[in-house]
This record gives structure tokens, C-alpha cells and sequence, in this order.
């Protein structure tokens, strides 16, 4: 979303793939939808021709068959970068992760450093960015954590949570996705935020911000997911996966790397106050209800 407006700000013609078709169009009739298709790469590939640049933010965050997997999700994003090749878009704009990884453990880094190998092997002119973790008005990480420190009397830490993390604001890591657009060279960017946290500091900091006076505890990591399992089993969601908690304490969000957003997540969340934490945000809601908009 934060892609296209400024796209459409800039005064240019955007189009976008959606598995979503039938849900509400934020931007009505200045952005024309189109169904991924990918099991008909040769519709997909016609409703990418004639465009100059694809920015690409296709991925699945974890396994939930039979409704989405990262093995499908590879296959689905080859079939895309192949008709982006075959039509003649003249560059891609790929968002990744932080560490992927083709040897990594964890399927979701894993997967990207796939994706990010497909994408050079087609010639197509690209630019990969890598951001670490998101935050915005949509975001589900950042929200969350915030709605956990307003109910609950006890927010428990995976270990002693001294393990960092660089989150970037989402119209930053927009603003750097442009910027590439018109570029001409193959590039690969970290897409880190100005500001290093430790995950309890993080936490810390944003329990500041809300005035919640949750008990932030050191659990043991399998005890703390079984908790967050637990919580998601209420909720009806996937809050965290064993995987998720993984790359977490193996710093795959964290890169040595200039900052490349300026938004600092302790001022967002200041003057987010009022807001963030209000609702859950479902994941599971958002990937498994087509129709209804983003709550």
C-alpha cells in the first residue's frame, strides 16, 4: 500500500496482483487488480505486459496447508520472475529478509535466498532489498506485542531476549523500494531501521510508551512458545512459530549494515500510542478471508 501511493503520488500508472481480488480496493479506481494466476503463467504474464518495473512483496510467512506453504510460495514467485522475464519487464524490485540463507535450517530464510538466486539467473536488471522487521499502522509483529502488554499481567521473553533486532518503518523501506526503481544497476540492500534493540529492550521500550505495567519475564524459549501457542489457540492464530522464535535468537534481523530508514520505532510508537495494541491482528484472518478489508 505505502508502495503504491507514493507511486501514484509520483503520477504513475500502477497496477497490482492480488490473491485477494474481491476485497475492498483502498485506491478504487486509480489501481487496477489482477489475480496472481499462477497456475496460469500465460495470463499472468499478460497482465504484466507493458510494465516497465515490478516491485515484488509475494511471500508467505509460515506453513499452513493446505491453504499456503513455503514450497508453494517458491514455486509461485519463480512462476512470477519467469513471466516478469518472458513478457520484458525491464527491472524487478524484490523485497526479501535480512540472513537469507540456502543452507539455513529455517524454511522462511531459506526459501528467500531461493527466490533471490531464481531472480538473478533470469538476466531481468533488479534490486533486492532486505529488510529485518516492519513496523506501521498495518503491521502485525509491532501491534501485537503492544496488545499483549495492555491485557496481559505477565509478557514473557524468549530467554534473556539479548538477541537484536533493527526494525524499519514500512513507508522507509517504500520510499527505498522508488528509489530503486529507476536505478540501473543489480543491487542488494540491507533494508535495517536506525535503531538496534536488543528483543527486551524492544519490548521494554514499548511497554514505556503504552504506560502497561505487564511483568516482562525470562522464560525458558519452549516454555515462552507454549505459552504464545497457548494464546494463540484463544485468539485463533499463529502468533509465533517455533521457527520464528529460531531465526529471532539467531539474529537473522539483524545485519551489519548502514541504516537505510530514518524513522526511529520509539518515536512511531510515542506518537502511535493511542492507537497501536487496540485490536489483535490475525494473521490468519488476513491470509484465509479474501473478501473483508484489513482490521
Amino acid at each position: 500500500m505505502y508502495i503504491a501511493q507514493r507511486l501514484l503520488a509520483l503520477r504513475h500508472e500502477v497496477i497490482t496482483l492480488t490473491n485477494s481480488p474481491d476485497r475492498p480496493n483502498p485506491f478504487g479506481g486509480s489501481i487496477k487488480a489482477f489475480p496472481y494466476n499462477f497456475s496460469k503463467p500465460h495470463e499472468l504474464g499478460e497482465s504484466l505486459r507493458g510494465i516497465d518495473v515490478l516491485v515484488n512483496t509475494y511471500w508467505v510467512r509460515f506453513d499452513n496447508p493446505p491453504h499456503f506453504t513455503f514450497k508453494q510460495a517458491i514455486a509461485n514467485s519463480k512462476v512470477l520472475l519467469d513471466a516478469a522475464k518472458r513478457v520484458g519487464v525491464g527491472r524487478v524490485v524484490h523485497i526479501s529478509i535480512t540472513k537469507p540463507d540456502a543452507n539455513s535450517s529455517l524454511p522462511y530464510f531459506r526459501g528467500k535466498a531461493e527466490i533471490e538466486n531464481h531472480l538473478k539467473q533470469t538476466g531481468v536488471s533488479y534490486a533486492i532489498l532486505r529488510p529485518a522487521l516492519l513496523f506501521g499502522r498495518e503491521d502485525i509483529l509491532i501491534n501485537n506485542i503492544a496488545w499483549a502488554l495492555r491485557r496481559l499481567p505477565v509478557f514473557g521473553i524468549y530467554g534473556a531476549g539479548r538477541y537484536r533486532l533493527q526494525p524499519i518503518y514500512v513507508d522507509d523501506l517504500a520510499v527505498a523500494a522508488i528509489n530503486q526503481i529507476t536505478e540501473g544497476t543489480n543491487e542488494t540492500i540491507d533494508a535495517i531501521g536506525p535503531e538496534t534493540y536488543f528483543y527486551r529492550e524492544m519490548v521494554e521500550m514499548i511497554a514505556r510508551g503504552l504506560g502497561s505495567r505487564a511483568l516482562i519475564v525470562s522464560m525458558p524459549p519452549m516454555l515462552a512458545y507454549q505459552a504464545v501457542r497457548m494464546l494463540g489457540w484463544i485468539v485463533g492464530d499463529v502468533i509465533n512459530t517455533r521457527d520464528e522464535v529460531r531465526g529471532l535468537m539467531q539474529e537473522k534481523l539483524y545485519a551489519q549494515s548502514p541504516p537505510l530508514g530514518t524513522t526511529k520505532l520509539s518515536d512511531w510508537v510515542r506518537a502511535s500510542r493511542q492507537d497501536i495494541g487496540r485490536r489483535y491482528a490475525n494473521e490468519l484472518q488476513r491470509r484465509l478471508n479474501r473478501n473483508s478489508a484489513y482490521r
